[in-house]
């Protein structure tokens, strides 16, 4: 156990006894959503994932201490403060740790923390990737490197649509990250399920998903796996509706000069307003519909095992 890890007492008991635990990502309450929706969402989605048969363990960073599951209380202390608290991906881990802040993990430091405290299985909105015009600016999310090294699965309704899909789908390509689309043959766009861009993996059962993983871990072969889970299409944004919301969105952050870590933050909000808050229920849904379906992997998974 690494000297920096904290487990919750739910997350050690369910490790210890081999129990499925499902890693869930702290970025999203502090940075994704507003107060008071994001304690709310984070909340039904613990309590999604035990009705699904699995153990939450919600990752963040408290006083420099890494934390696998946290409570209700340190939940809302994280909602409430919002962008105050440090967004954390790998680069930035050393010194929250050493200065002893409160951070909000990122997919990439969420994977982190998750192989360190041996959880295999990882549920989030969507994952990120290349920026619009990385071209020029060299905008890449430090998801996609992480991805290629630790080895955690992460189910997701694909990358984020403010970014460039295709480039991302090619990146991961690159890094040797297997992308196995959920009863779909097409890369899920975030807020719609369609973005026209082919999968060469395809799994219509969590089992069979279970299996693959199984068998890249056990032939030797780290790194992780995009589980890419299509918003369900009650709950997705038309998309002429969404890409137009982007665009503008788009436009503003160039405008204003938005930079770096502060890029997508920005977007997501600045598209929820231009949709008239549809943006953030279509999240919400689709966040659910990935615990759901991490759950029922990380079921499957113990099984395989």
């Amino acid at each position: 156990m690494n000297k920096f890890l904290d487990l919750g007492a739910e997350v050690s008991a369910a490790l210890a006894s081999g129990r499925p635990v499902v890693a869930l990502e702290s970025t999203i309450i502090s940075h994704g959503m507003p107060y008071p929706q994001n304690v709310e969402t984070a909340l039904r989605v613990e309590a999604l994932v035990r009705e699904c048969g699995a153990v939450p363990a919600t990752i963040a960073i408290l006083g420099g201490r890494l934390k696998a599951g946290l409570d209700q209380a340190q939940i809302e202390d994280l909602g409430k403060k919002g962008r105050d608290v440090v967004k954390v991906s790998r680069r930035d881990l050393p010194r929250v740790v050493a200065s002893s802040l409160d951070g909000a993990t990122t997919v990439a430091a969420t994977m982190i923390i998750a192989e360190l405290a041996g959880i295999r299985i990882f549920a989030t909105g969507g994952i990120g990737g290349v920026h619009r015009g990385a071209e020029s600016s060299f905008d890449i999310s430090a998801d996609l490197d992480e991805l290629a090294v630790t080895s955690v699965a992460v189910v997701c309704a694909g990358a984020k649509s403010i970014l460039d899909l295709e480039k991302t789908l090619e990146y991961l390509e690159t890094k040797g990250v297997p992308v196995i689309g959920y009863g779909t043959s097409e890369f899920p766009a975030f807020y719609n399920p369609h973005s026209g861009l082919s999968l060469e993996e395809r799994a219509d059962e969590p089992a069979a998903i279970a299996r693959r993983l199984r068998a890249k871990w056990d032939l030797g072969l780290a790194g992780g796996v995009v589980i890419a889970n299509p918003v369900p299409e009650k709950d997705a944004m038309p998309k002429a509706a969404i890409d137009a919301a982007i665009e503008e969105a788009l436009g503003l952050a160039k405008a204003k000069g938005v930079k770096g870590k502060d890029v997508t933050p920005f977007l997501l909000a600045t598209v929820k307003e231009l949709t008239g808050g549809d943006s953030l229920e279509s999240n919400i849904a689709l966040v659910l519909n990935n615990a759901r379906l991490a759950s029922a992997i990380a079921v499957e998974y113990g099984k395989a095992k």
